[in-house]
């Protein structure tokens, strides 16, 4: 048997053509592979660059979008920002007018139904008091000079006395502006928010001062234009529109901030301001004094309101029975020309 098989191997090496013609055949088809996947290489790298350029195309145009995009949302936050700046001023001046001219202005409705029963029997009680003062029988008819009639008519007395018949309704009156404000009452009616601080002071007006005198400013404009509101509106109550109100204010700003305040606080508005009407505004004294010898020559009532920025006033308003001026405190610290919008 080995010699069986050296013979075969001595053969086989007798035969060297043969075994390098089959080593040349594979190294022919291991170069045909190569070029093969020398070919595919290179299209893979033909097709890699082609798509990096696609991609570097793609960021470009991602990153311009973004940058156009980035840049709207920043001009438009600024712009937002902007606006909420002025909103925020806007209710920071809402916030502190709120509370240093309406404070508690907003009640709860539970107690302003709840407070309706009083309110109505409020007024039942003021409409019997009226009917009750009403002198339903004639007097006798007596000759007099014009003159005398006219300020019989006119003038209410000076005296804590004659305004006593009137005390308990005064006092009433005082009391439901403090305690059951109504905002949406009928016009010439206290619409806002009354505090004790400013019924003393009215009421100190009519007792103590006859109605006739200046009373302790209460700090800004605006609060004293509360208080002369109250007192119109309890005169009108007590005369019906027998009473004219004339207002002296040397600055169209201050006059202008008059008129809304009586708008605001009495629910009138402009057709109430005029030379005919209900409400008259003057920047000098002396035609304010004409305008009320007018009217006192047709039996009215005018009531000067003076603004306490107002340096020194004229002696001829001093001849009217009723007048309200507004004094500083000397004490306190002056914030009174600070300009404010209403």
């Amino acid at each position: 048997m080995d010699e069986e098989n050296n013979f075969s191997d001595i053969k086989q090496n007798s035969n060297p053509d043969s075994n390098l013609g089959s080593e040349i055949g594979s190294e022919q088809e291991s170069i045909t592979v190569l070029h093969q996947e020398k070919q595919q290489l290179i299209a893979e790298i033909a097709q890699l660059r082609t798509d990096k350029t696609q991609i570097s195309e793609l960021q470009a145009t991602v990153t311009q979008i973004t940058q156009e995009s980035l840049g709207e949302y920043q001009t438009r936050k600024q712009e937002i920002t902007g606006e909420i700046a002025v909103l925020q001023r806007k209710y920071d001046r809402l916030q502190t007018e709120m509370k240093t001219i309406y404070a508690g202005a907003s009640q709860d409705v539970a107690v302003r139904v709840q407070g309706f029963k009083d309110y109505l029997l409020g007024s039942l009680q003021d409409l019997v008091g009226t009917v009750e003062k009403l002198n339903l029988v004639p007097k006798p008819i007596k000759i007099v000079e014009p003159e005398l009639k006219v300020a019989a008519i006119v003038q209410p007395s000076l005296t804590e006395q004659a305004y006593g018949d009137q005390k308990q309704k005064i006092e009433q009156l005082l009391e439901r502006y403090r305690t059951l404000p109504d905002y949406y009452g009928p016009a010439w009616k206290l619409r806002r928010t009354f505090e004790a601080s400013h019924a003393d002071r009215v009421s100190n007006w009519f007792f103590a001062q006859a109605g006739r005198g200046a009373v302790r400013s209460m700090g800004t404009r605006l609060q004293n234009i509360l208080v002369a509101a109250a007192t119109v509106s309890i005169l009108r109550s007590l005369y019906g529109d027998q009473v004219r109100v004339l207002i002296l204010a040397t600055s169209p700003e201050r006059l202008g901030e008059w008129r809304r305040g009586f708008q605001d606080c009495l629910g009138i508005n402009r057709e109430n301001f005029g030379p005919e009407k209900g409400i008259v505004l003057f920047e000098d004294p002396a035609p304010l004094c004409l305008k009320g010898d007018r009217l006192t020559t047709e039996g009215q009532m005018p009531l000067i309101i003076i603004d306490e920025a107002e340096e020194s006033i004229s002696v001829d308003m001093l001849r009217f029975p009723l007048l309200l001026g507004f004094g500083r405190d000397p004490l306190a610290k002056n914030t009174y020309f600070r300009e404010r919008d209403f």
